[in-house]
């Protein structure tokens, strides 16, 4: 038997990049999968089509992180095709570059709300379906923990936030035997920030592999956490940065 043979896995921002790493990832593992998107339709469905080769069951739902209500309905739509969620994943975002002196109220309320009050909504949607040994592992960043330029205040301070989400998360489901825990890649070469992109060279030269990350790295770590090795293993961070932050 596959390791997360049926399960079912929630994953936000599933259609590309980091997101569709991880969906690929849990559905070799068994898992059927359900992915939300906010505009890249045909990615969506082409991580759909790919997920369903592998023989699971996927769906794509529109579902917008700035909208609390879609997300609510995308959890509950998903249970209802599915029939249970056992793993959510919290990973889509955005990212954004702008120093105190230029931030705009505006634009540090849309990443906290991506980054923080979706995983929130996403969380006590999908914890209210899920039995004995869910998991809840949030795509938090390492930029959480250090922040190595100007013009991260909004990220960072939403990353961070993630950080106290998901120790809280595992304390209030711990008595359910439902896990938290936050993922904190560092660079990896993805669209948002790609190894060949004008700021590559300077983050490779704070890591002690000067590399890019691929996302399929980061998926195999999701992996672990929602599989039977994570049982025990709960309000924890994991930061998989290439040693970005030692």
């Amino acid at each position: 038997m596959s390791r997360l043979e049926n399960k079912v896995a929630f994953i936000t921002g599933g259609s590309r990049g980091m997101g569709a790493a991880i969906a690929l990832k849990l559905a070799e593992d068994g898992a059927d999968i359900a992915i939300t998107y906010t505009s890249a339709a045909s990615k969506a469905d082409d991580t759909v089509k790919a997920i369903e080769k592998l023989g699971r069951r996927a769906i794509a739902i529109k579902a917008d992180n700035l909208d609390p209500t879609a997300v609510e309905n995308a959890v509950n739509e998903a249970h209802a095709k599915l029939g249970h969620i056992d793993i959510l994943v919290n990973n889509a975002g955005v990212y954004t570059m702008d120093t105190v002196d230029e931030l705009e109220l505006a634009e540090f309320d849309r990443v906290m709300s991506i980054h923080v009050r979706a995983s929130f909504v996403a969380s006590k949607a999908a914890a209210a379906h899920m039995g004995v040994g869910g998991r809840i592992i949030s795509i938090g960043s390492n930029l959480a923990e250090i922040v190595p330029s100007a013009g991260l205040l909004a990220y960072s301070t939403s990353k961070a936030a993630l950080i106290g989400l998901t120790k809280a998360l595992a304390r209030d489901l711990g008595p359910r035997e439902i896990t938290a825990n936050i993922v904190h890649p560092g660079s990896t070469d993805t669209d948002m920030n790609p190894a060949n992109g004008d700021h590559a060279e300077g983050q490779r030269a704070r890591m002690a592999i000067p590399k890019f990350g691929e996302a399929k790295d980061i998926a195999g770590l999701v992996a672990f956490l929602a599989g039977e090795e994570g049982r025990f293993i709960t309000g924890s961070s994991f930061v998989i940065d290439g040693g970005a932050n030692i």
